[in-house]
């Protein structure tokens, strides 16, 4: 088996969140992300419950950059304008109740990891609504309590647009997980962010005096 290391969670001021050490690969089609994916979910971890034979045993980030690139005319000269951006795309882990899991040993302390982190979430995202209803900007938002919720840091909170989408099971028996998730997705439609471009400000000049003569 493939042997894991940790990997420490860094923040650059200019470029946000990011995980030190991480690997990267280029990808120019939509065939290369998904052999990217493909390769990351044969090496995540997942074991078998007494609810799921096929249970995710931590949560999936697959972050994609993508960097736009525009010639313009600048007088007898061309340059170069830059547009960036990143998608996280998320696959979290569900939480469990160990009476429906029967999950011992290492399943159950993974599952006590899973609950912990989507426990810390939930409070960010409280403190996100709250802030957004309240329009509290100095509202402390508890980003480092988790790997996870720092690593979203600027998915939830940040210049960007967040979209949830809540799996749920039509079971009776699983009542009481499909209504927390519930709950918890709609407090997410209450964060509020207001998404810009990102765009060299000196390029952005070049840009707008080209524009005007």
């Amino acid at each position: 088996a493939q042997k894991k290391t940790s990997l420490r969670v860094r923040e650059n001021p200019k470029t946000g969140v990011y995980v030190d050490g991480l690997t990267t690969a280029p990808a120019g089609t939509l065939d290369d992300v998904l052999h990217i994916l493909r390769d990351g979910n044969r090496i995540r971890t997942v074991g078998a419950t007494a609810m799921n034979q096929h249970s995710s045993r931590s949560h999936a980030i697959l972050t994609i950059y993508f960097v736009q690139v525009d010639t313009v005319s600048a007088g007898k000269s061309k340059k170069a304008t830059k547009r960036s951006s990143k998608i996280n795309l998320i696959d979290l882990a569900g939480s469990e109740r160990q009476s429906k899991t029967n999950a011992e040993g290492s399943r159950l302390k993974e599952g006590a990891n899973i609950n912990k982190s989507l426990s810390e979430l939930g409070n960010v995202i409280h403190a996100l609504a709250e802030r957004g209803e309240k329009d509290k900007g100095g509202t402390f938002i508890p980003y480092r309590n988790s790997t996870l919720t720092w690593i979203l840091k600027d998915s939830l909170g940040g210049n960007a647009r967040t979209t949830m989408l809540a799996a749920l099971s039509p079971s009776s028996r699983n009542y009481e997980e499909t209504l927390s998730t519930l709950r918890y997705a709609n407090r997410a439609k209450s964060i509020v962010n207001k998404a810009t471009i990102n765009e060299d400000e000196d390029q952005k000049i070049v840009k707008v005096c080209h524009l005007q003569c």
